[in-house]
């Protein structure tokens, strides 16, 4: 009762909340965009089951804080490898566990990022073996994989937020249910409007780039990043206005067709 008495917790239950749809963004990106490929009686399935597995990723992670405080540590230096004396550059090439997991997540970022441009611009999806590849499982395996990269930020950023872990676990938890109900319409436009979404991907090589970054120490400010995207979008939508007067619609492969 006295966790529901504290104003504090209160405030920090909202200001988090509305701070895990922000970061939870890319992920419902990626999720949304991932899901489209799969035939369209399955895609709200994926969607929601895939927003359903970083819920309980995100959880588990808070429920463990003590184990991730030790992703920290570090494992072994690249610097000391390659004989570099430098006591900043020794510092920056310490990699840790968590280090590695924004690495791995970075780079799988990049390279899923870079070969869906290239399906949609110039790869060949109209042959049987390319639809095969897009099972139910393997997009779901794909999606708990980025989950837990995702995960990391959402969980560092409840644990500086908040000092209830029954706080940050309700965050959590009402800003995947607000992401469940917005997936669809996200998932939708983002289908709908071919641009859109090879935008949704640049902002998935973006976001890789700073995973890649973030494992080398070096920090780039959120605000940057989502002040870019936002920008971004902007300058979309009065592309979109200008073509709907103008032409149809931009068209891309479509994956789903034999």
């Amino acid at each position: 009762m006295e966790i529901l008495t504290n104003p504090e917790n209160w405030v920090s239950l909202l200001t988090l909340t509305l701070l895990e749809i922000v970061l939870g963004i890319d992920n419902i990106i990626f999720i949304s965009i991932l899901a489209g490929k799969l035939p369209g009686t399955q895609q709200k399935k994926a969607r929601q089951l895939g927003l359903a597995l970083a819920m309980i990723t995100r959880i588990l992670l808070l429920l463990s804080l003590s184990w991730i405080m030790t992703l920290t540590n570090p494992l072994f230096n690249i610097g000391s490898w390659l004989n570099i004396n430098s006591s900043l550059w020794l510092e920056k090439l310490a990699i840790s566990g968590r280090d590695l997991i924004l690495l791995t997540g970075g780079l799988f970022l990049i390279y899923k990022s870079t070969t869906e441009i290239h399906e949609k611009l110039e790869g060949d999806e109209h042959s049987a073996v390319s639809v095969k590849k897009h099972s139910f499982t393997g997009v779901i395996i794909q999606i708990l994989l980025l989950d837990i990269v995702f995960s990391l930020d959402s969980v560092i950023t409840a644990v500086g937020m908040a000092n209830e872990i029954a706080v940050m676990i309700a965050a959590v938890v009402i800003s995947v249910i607000v992401m469940m109900f917005s997936s669809a319409g996200i998932s939708n436009f983002v289908n709908r409007h071919p641009t859109v979404k090879m935008l949704a991907l640049s902002f998935l090589l973006l976001i890789g780039v700073s995973l890649i970054a973030e494992g080398f120490d070096q920090h780039i400010p959120k605000g940057y990043i989502y002040f870019a995207m936002a920008f971004s979008i902007f300058v979309e939508i009065l592309n979109l206005k200008l073509r709907n007067k103008t032409s149809g619609p931009v068209k891309l492969k479509d994956s789903q067709k034999p």
